[in-house]
């Protein structure tokens, strides 16, 4: 039959809607009897997970709640391929290793005392084990509960976080582990971007595969930021407390664990108040964990943490900073913990800031002066203090070491030094008179000319023309040798104008050039380091104890040190007086008094004053012998209390500032009134009826 399949034929596919004939016809659709609508066979999948009804009844719910699984599950993928991506993109995490911590440069002075730390780790790294048990329960307490039951990241605390962040409209509290801060510090920035959170959610989880919990909890507390330059709890136990770490109190420990959370904002040096009410936050989440009992919770809060100030730390900053140029000229780059001991005296570092600061703030602003620079060292070179600023926390550029300023009439004891050395004396005469270089008239302050003076009363009155007269007389070229030959530096430039101090110097290199006059004539070169060792003892560097030989005869230095002691007596610098030290210096003030300097000495101590402003603006007719002699007389007063006196090269011993004032008085019966400066090349008022008189008196004029 046709309509019969032959057994083994072949059986084609049919495509068309004809049925064939060895099909079975297909079903009608059948309706419900009451006329509803057609069956339709039911969906699986979301659509049945979520309530998918037939026809009409499907409601909106079931479609948002399929629509939303169905975005949560594209979400849930495309994070994961984000997580990847990102992870793709670090190196990877089996050739990642720990970050060697950079080296710590413990600076101490000149007693084995610690004076700063320098390095970008700041503290040595410290054992768990040499901690006291409150010192990490404080960071667990306050910055992870659950640091040793989770696996480097905490669900429950991001929960915990969220929770508190959404509550109080805000980011109040953080949900990263102690793991979670180790990665971030030891591997990425302190960007808040989703990439680098994800990354250090993979960083985490590596250390915790590599690390033990102690092992991270001690890499942690080494290198956590606790502010003020602080890194690791050696270094903030020292910055804030001044004491090792192995000896921080409850009250300590729970202050340096509240700095964690936002180290610049409570610093307790910035903000006690706010360091100390986030303390107490880790002292009840102390008692919490029971980490502490009650008591030890009450008697921490009776007796609170409180930073301590050690001497000069507003201003060794300054030192440190140079100490640290030095070091790296000495040893080169440090590639580990090392000691430097310095020749810095904290006493006297003190002393030469307060003087300066007080001294500031006090008279400043009238005298129109922004900034100001002290620098101090033992006659053979020893630098004993170095203030390079009012504030090292508003400006680190070093004043005393970096700036290049002009020193005015304070470089004039070259001038007069080079004609002492060739064949001139203090009772020479020479003419104090107008006189003319190419068209340049330097005059005196105030135009007043004295005639035929002696070379002291010329360098005691800061007589601007002898000292040009001299420097004509024996060369510019002379007078730049004989600079450079005591500790000058800088470049000198070879014109007239070099006998008023032109050229500009450092206030560290003028200072040390006037040491040959407070040591009998002998070279020194200014240092501050004395040597460096390793933490544990080896010497990298010991400086060699030689002289560098004399470089001025001791006939010469007398003779300088009998005309600059009569600056102190009778000249412009009478309010640098030392009482019972004999003492001599010189002063300066520059071009349109944007300089003000003093430099003096004593047998014990060189010291030099620098005052003006950054920006080279004028002061208020503020000279050398005015606000910089007070500050150096002092600072010096403080820094000679229960000192021997020694006294200078070439002049009687026993003798003082105050003794070897002249006897004679005004008209008046009153104390000669003070000598007007005559550093400055500018033009201010006439010197009064009564200055005039008493320089009658002085220059032997009637």
């Amino acid at each position: 039959m046709a309509g019969r399949r032959r057994a083994g034929e072949r059986r084609e596919p049919v495509f068309d809607a004809t049925p064939s004939p060895e099909s079975p016809p297909r079903p009608k659709a059948t309706k419900r009897a009451e006329g509803g609508p057609e069956r339709r066979p039911q969906r699986g999948g979301l659509r049945k997970l979520f309530g998918g009804r037939r026809g009409a009844k499907r409601t909106g719910l079931g479609r948002v709640a399929y629509w939303g699984a169905v975005t949560g599950l594209w979400l849930a993928i495309a994070t994961v391929g984000g997580a990847a991506l990102v992870m793709a993109s670090m190196p990877p995490i089996q050739s990642l290793e720990i970050p060697k911590r950079p080296p710590s440069i413990k600076i101490l002075d000149l007693h084995g005392r610690l004076l700063a730390t320098r390095g970008d780790m700041g503290g040595a790294a410290v054992p768990l084990a040499e901690l006291p048990r409150h010192v990490p329960q404080a960071f667990l307490a306050i910055e992870d509960r659950r640091f040793y039951s989770h696996y480097g990241i905490d669900p429950l605390g991001v929960a915990r976080a969220a929770v508190a962040n959404v509550m109080r409209r805000g980011v109040a509290q953080g949900g990263s582990t102690i793991t979670q801060q180790l990665a971030k510090n030891l591997f990425l920035t302190q960007e808040r971007t989703l990439t680098r959170k994800v990354q250090e959610v993979g960083l985490a989880l590596w250390l915790e595969q590599k690390f033990s919990k102690r092992q991270i909890l001690e890499l942690y507390l080494n290198r956590v930021y606790f502010g003020a330059g602080a890194y690791g709890i050696e270094a903030a136990a020292q910055r804030y407390f001044g004491k090792p770490a192995q000896k921080l109190n409850v009250a300590e420990s729970a202050m340096l664990a509240g700095l964690v959370r936002s180290p610049s904002r409570l610093a307790p040096s910035r903000n006690p108040d706010g360091a100390e009410r986030r303390a107490q936050v880790v002292l009840s989440a102390m008692v919490d964990m029971k980490f502490i009992g009650d008591n030890a919770a009450k008697a921490a809060l009776m007796q609170p943490a409180q930073a301590v100030k050690s001497a000069g730390a507003g201003s060794t900053g300054y030192v440190a900073d140079w100490v640290m140029d030095v070091v790296d000229a000495l040893i080169g780059r440090v590639e580990q913990d090392i000691v430097v001991d310095t020749t810095v005296d904290p006493a006297i570092q003190a002393a030469a800031e307060a003087a300066l600061v007080d001294e500031l703030a006090r008279h400043g602003e009238k005298a129109g002066v922004g900034q100001g620079a002290i620098v101090a060292m033992s006659p053979s070179g020893e630098l004993r203090a170095m203030v390079g600023g009012r504030n090292y926390a508003e400006s680190q550029f070093n004043r005393a070491a970096a700036a290049r300023r002009q020193p005015g009439s304070a470089f004039k004891p070259f001038v007069y030094l080079t004609a002492i050395e060739r064949g001139l004396t203090p009772d020479t005469l020479r003419d104090d008179k107008p006189v003319a270089v190419k068209g340049w008239r330097p005059e005196n302050y105030g135009r007043e000319y004295f005639g035929p003076v002696t070379l002291k009363q010329a360098l005691a009155m800061s007589l601007n023309t002898v000292s040009v007269r001299l420097t004509l007389e024996f060369g510019p070229p002379a007078v730049i040798r004989t600079a450079h030959r005591l500790g000058i530096a800088s470049k000198l430039e070879s014109n007239a104008s070099i006998a008023l101090g032109t050229s500009e110097v450092s206030v560290l290199e003028l200072v040390s050039a006037y040491a040959p006059f407070a040591n009998g004539g002998h070279s020194v070169q200014p240092h501050v380091v004395d040597r460096v060792r390793t933490a544990g003892g080896k010497l990298l560097y010991v400086r060699a104890r030689q002289s560098l030989g004399s470089i001025v005869e001791p006939h010469a230095v007398a003779m300088m040190n009998e005309m600059m002691r009569e600056t102190l007596l009778t000249g412009t610098a009478r309010k640098a007086e030392l009482p019972g030290w004999p003492a001599a210096g010189k002063t300066g003030t520059s071009q349109e008094f944007r300089d003000a300097w003093f430099v003096g000495y004593t047998g014990h101590l060189v010291a030099g004053v620098w005052l003006g402003n950054d920006d080279g603006a004028p002061m208020k007719k503020t000279t050398g012998g005015g606000l910089p002699a007070e500050i150096w007389s002092r600072f010096m007063r403080q820094a000679h209390q229960s000192v021997p006196v020694a006294g200078l090269p070439g002049l009687p011993r026993g003798t003082s500032s105050a003794s070897l004032l002249p006897p004679f008085r005004t008209p008046f019966g009153a104390p000669p009134a003070p000598v007007p400066n005559r550093d400055a090349a500018a033009r201010p008022e006439p010197a009064s009826g009564i200055d005039t008189w008493l320089m009658d008196r002085l220059f032997g004029r009637r």
